[in-house]
Order: C-alpha cells, then sequence, then structure tokens
C-alpha cells in the first residue's frame, strides 16, 4: 500500500497491507511527500514491529546536481533499516549497489519492464524484486512469471492511471509547470478544453455548437504521416475528456494473479486520503485471504462493493487482455465520486467513549459505519446530535474543516457487547457514512457499474452502453444540484432499515415491531427489501 504521511502509514498496516512504499521529498520523485527523516524511521520501525515490511523509494532520474546527495542518503537508509530500497535509474543502481551491497534492492514501475527480457536482465545486475509497468497483459505477465521464477513479481492492481507509459508524461509540466514524475502531477489530462476561435485582429471568440448551427460545422484532425485520412473531433458544449482514463481496478480478476504466484500487488496513491488508504487495503487483504481460503468458490463481488467506498473514476481492467477499450476511459465526465465519504478517524478509546476527529459535515440523524481493522463485520450508529469532547457542547452540525473532535458514549451503542465493541474498534478505526449525490452522478455510477460490467464480461452490449452513456449526458445538461440518498434517510425523520444502533424512530416505536423481529435475525445493515417493507406496512394496517 502506498504511504503518503505517518498516519497514512500507520492505517495502511493496521487495515491488512503486508507492506508499504514510502519516501522522503528530495530524492523519491515525490516532491508532495509528508515525511520527514523522523517520521520515516518511526514509520519503519511501526512496520517492523507489526510484523509487515517498509519499502524506501530512490526512484528519481538522476541529474549531476542529485549525485552529491547519495552517499548521505545511503548512510541515512542504512540507519532506518528498510525491507527494501525502489530504484529506477540504472546509475543509482549500481551507485548503492557498490557501496551498500546489503540493501535490498527492488526496481521501480518507472523502468517500464514490460518483458522477461527485461526481468532477467535486472536480476542479473542483483535486483531482488521487479514492479511491472501497468502496460504489462495478463498473458505477458504468465509468460514473465513462468520464464523468470526466482525473482520476486510485483504487479499494479488498483488507482489511476496515466494517459501515458507509466506516469512519463510532460503534459503536466507544461500546463502547470507541475512534474507528473515527481508526484506533483496536475491531472491535465483530466481537464475539461473547450474549443476557441482566434479573429485576425487578435480578439477571441468562443465556438458555441447548438441545435440551430450544429450541421454548419464538422472538425477534423488530420495526422501529418495519413494525409487524408480525416478523424471526426467531437466536442458538446462542457468540452471533451479525450484523455480521461478510468481507474485501474483488478479485483475481479484477482484470482488470476494469484494462481501464477504474484509475489506482491501494488496500490497507486500515495497522495490520496488515509481513508483511501485503509479501505482498499481491507479490501485487498480480505479478498486475498478468502481466496487462499476457498479458491474454487472465491467469488469478487463483495470486495468490489467495498472498493466502491472510496472515491473513483470509475474501474477498468485497463491492458489486462491485452488493450485497451473504449471501456477504459469516460469521456463524458472526469470527477472521482463514491456513494460513501470519510466521516471520521477514532483518535482515542476511553474508558466510556470512542473519541471521533471529524473529517466531513456530520448532521443530525446521520448514520456512521465503524469500519474495523480488526473485524470483518462493521458496525452501524445513528447520531441525533453531536457533543464536542473540548467542551462538553451539544450540536447538531459539526464541519470536519474545524478538526474538531466529538465524544460517541458506548452507552450510544444499544446492540453492542461493549467490550467487544472497544476491542473490535481501536485507535485510527475509520468512520464512513452515506454521501449525498445529485442524479447527475448518479447516472454516472449507474454508466460505470455498466461498463465495468461489459468489460469484465468481455461482453459487447452497445445499446445499453449508449443508453447510459446518454442518459448521463442528459443528467449533465439538467445540471440539477439537488441530491439524494441511496437508503431511505431524511435527517431525523424516517428510518433507512438497516437496524442501526441509536435508532430511536424505529427501535422503540411499537408501529416498527414486526419489522425489528425481521431484522433482528439478520446482519446488521442488511435492509428490507422494498417487497417486505411493503407487506410489513400492509400487514400492521391490516
Amino acid at each position: 500500500m502506498p504511504a503518503g504521511n505517518l498516519r497514512k502509514l500507520k492505517m495502511a498496516i493496521l487495515y491488512g497491507a503486508d507492506a508499504v512504499y514510502l519516501g522522503t521529498p528530495d530524492m523519491s520523485l515525490r516532491t508532495k511527500s509528508e515525511f520527514s527523516l523522523e517520521d520515516v524511521i518511526e514509520g519503519v520501525e511501526f512496520c517492523h514491529a507489526h510484523g509487515r515490511r517498509a519499502y524506501l523509494t530512490l526512484n528519481l532520474f538522476s541529474h549531476n546536481k542529485d549525485i552529491p546527495k547519495l552517499d548521505e542518503y545511503i548512510d541515512t537508509v542504512r540507519k532506518v533499516r528498510p525491507d527494501g530500497l525502489i530504484i529506477s535509474d540504472p546509475g543509482v543502481f549500481q551507485y548503492v549497489r557498490d557501496r551498500a551491497p546489503e540493501l535490498p534492492l527492488h526496481i521501480s514501475t518507472q523502468a517500464n519492464i514490460c518483458s522477461w527480457l527485461s526481468v532477467k536482465f535486472w536480476q542479473d545486475q542483483g535486483a531482488e524484486l521487479v514492479v511491472l509497468a501497468r502496460e504489462v497483459s495478463y498473458p505477458e505477465l504468465v509468460e514473465i512469471r513462468e520464464r523468470c521464477p526466482d525473482i520476486k513479481l510485483e504487479a499494479f492492481v488498483h488507482g489511476a492511471m496515466c494517459m501515458t507509459y507509466s506516469g512519463r508524461c510532460l503534459l503536466s509540466n507544461f500546463m502547470a509547470e507541475r512534474g507528473a514524475n515527481q508526484g506533483n502531477c496536475a491531472n491535465s489530462c483530466r481537464w475539461n478544453y473547450g474549443l476557441k476561435l482566434r479573429l485576425k485582429d487578435g480578439t477571441r471568440e468562443e465556438i458555441r455548437i447548438t441545435e440551430e448551427n450544429a450541421d454548419l460545422f464538422e472538425f477534423l484532425l488530420e495526422e501529418g504521416c495519413r494525409p487524408g485520412e480525416l478523424m471526426p473531433i467531437e466536442e458538446d458544449d462542457r468540452g471533451s475528456y479525450i484523455l480521461n482514463s478510468r481507474d485501474l481496478c483488478i479485483m475481479p480478476k484477482l484470482d488470476e494473479f494469484l494462481k501464477i504466484g504474484v509475489d506482491s500487488l501494488k496500490v497507486e496513491g500515495r497522495g490520496k486520503s488515509e481513508y483511501y488508504a485503509a479501505i482498499v487495503a481491507r479490501a485487498y487483504r480480505m479478498a486475498i485471504d478468502d481466496y487462499y481460503a476457498d479458491p474454487e468458490n472465491w467469488d469478487p463481488k463483495p470486495y468490489m462493493r467495498e472498493l466502491e467506498a472510496v472515491g473513483n473514476r470509475g474501474y477498468t481492467l485497463a491492458f489486462h487482455e491485452g488493450r485497451l477499450t473504449n471501456y477504459a476511459h469516460d469521456y463524458e465526465h472526469t470527477a472521482s465520486l463514491a456513494q460513501w465519504e470519510y466521516a471520521g478517524v477514532v483518535t482515542e478509546v476511553t474508558e466510556d467513549a470512542f473519541l471521533v476527529e471529524v473529517k466531513n459535515k456530520l448532521e443530525a440523524g446521520e448514520v456512521l459505519e465503524f469500519v474495523s481493522p480488526i473485524a470483518r463485520e462493521t458496525v452501524l450508529l445513528r447520531v441525533y446530535d453531536f457533543e464536542r469532547a473540548k467542551d462538553g457542547k451539544r450540536v447538531d452540525v459539526v464541519h470536519g474543516s474545524n478538526r474538531t473532535v466529538i465524544r460517541l458514549p458506548f452507552t450510544l451503542f444499544d446492540h453492542e457487547d461493549l467490550d467487544d465493541l472497544k476491542a473490535r474498534f481501536p485507535t485510527f478505526t475509520v468512520l464512513r457514512k452515506e454521501r449525498a449525490l445529485t442524479e447527475e452522478q448518479w447516472a454516472r455510477v449507474r454508466f460505470d457499474k455498466l461498463t465495468q460490467s461489459l468489460e469484465v464480461s468481455g461482453k459487447n452490449n452497445p445499446t445499453a452502453y449508449e443508453r447510459r452513456r446518454d442518459a448521463l449526458v442528459e443528467q449533465i445538461g439538467e445540471g440539477a444540484t439537488d441530491r439524494r440518498f441511496k437508503t431511505n434517510r431524511v435527517g431525523t425523520e424516517g428510518c433507512c432499515g438497516k437496524g442501526c444502533n441509536g435508532c430511536l424512530i424505529f427501535w422503540q416505536d411499537d408501529q416498527y415491531a414486526k419489522a425489528r423481529e425481521v431484522l433482528l435475525k439478520r446482519k446488521q445493515g442488511e435492509q428490507l427489501s422494498r417487497a417486505e417493507a411493503t407487506a410489513l406496512k400492509l400487514e400492521k394496517q391490516a
């Protein structure tokens, strides 16, 4: 798992990562890294104390000015004692190998290793592990594993995809003077680009394509080596996201990676949130463990539901089958979104309460889901107001931007054994909550689910694809800003029927007695179906 700072490192480890990769800003291609040297030392010690590994990144492309720093870096690394040093530059590799032969050396994805020949080259140089490029297909991976059985292979399974070869894009450098290869990418490929017209007198006009004039224009692209081969450029009044890749997610095919013995599964995202680090680590941990426990009956669906709880641009298998399809890109919508969001994190467990640092706005009636780093079952808690830990004041709204810490007494958990509750949800436990989406965003969610299903199944259904795509475009055109939740939850009124702790409306009203009886036999969070809810309502009325 990626570790962008010390807290992300700890959360990734606690939520199931076997190893993390991290680095300091100066020598690791990560100018936004939040690690000081002291943090790195503490982070590595934390990993080792938990029986896990820590890899340091030294994957810069060296210039002359960098070379004098290498000796000091090597001396520092020796004190840190990482389990591996990730390098991409052949000169740096040889330099470290000569001066610190005891350090295990790994080859970075920046080296763009796509063949067994390149793997063998680095193995002969003394590398213990190679991180394969994202562009390696599964058939290629199988052949590499067969031809290179004596070196560890690491493959990307999750995270953002670059529009070029494993992060070698210069678009961000040109557009925003932010180096993509230093972890500082401005994501220029995902921006909205519009077509402008500049007249000879220097004035600029925006070309507006309307129903009245659409038939008067046609924009075509001619590539220099293909004269006469005219390619249409399509754009609407929003622009066009022609370079916008969906996010890589190999989970639907994870069993294939495990069957052939890939040694390490890599997740992208040192710049992403600690919530991302925790939930993604948890999903892959459960998926891997369940596969080895019962490979014949392994099913990716429950783990995909977990991954859908973190922000994404829609998921794709990317190069898994050997080439990209149109399902790998989203030309209509570039935002990263999810049906859930980070609600808070447990900062302390006292004798009688959880202390929770709020991450996003909470309002009276919110249902908070406690996601344990230890146990699989989550716990739901409905909260009607919030007690500020610093002064005991009770408020109806808490804003996440203020880093407010709230107190959630154990007495609120009316369905739980308190000793078990405290044991299952230690410090660094993540809380999440449902996120209300606009109709445009719900249309994007439905479109993403369809494209992923079509890509994974290998089926082609242009009618369904066009219908969902057009529905998304229509909602974008509507521009509605009203938001709704997926479940039936309206502030302090009504009930979502998940059987949450503290659901006073549901659990204390006689009219819900029959529904309570049904839900008490089910796992918490499993709702009544619409048919069941209707039947119970009619039975009550009768």
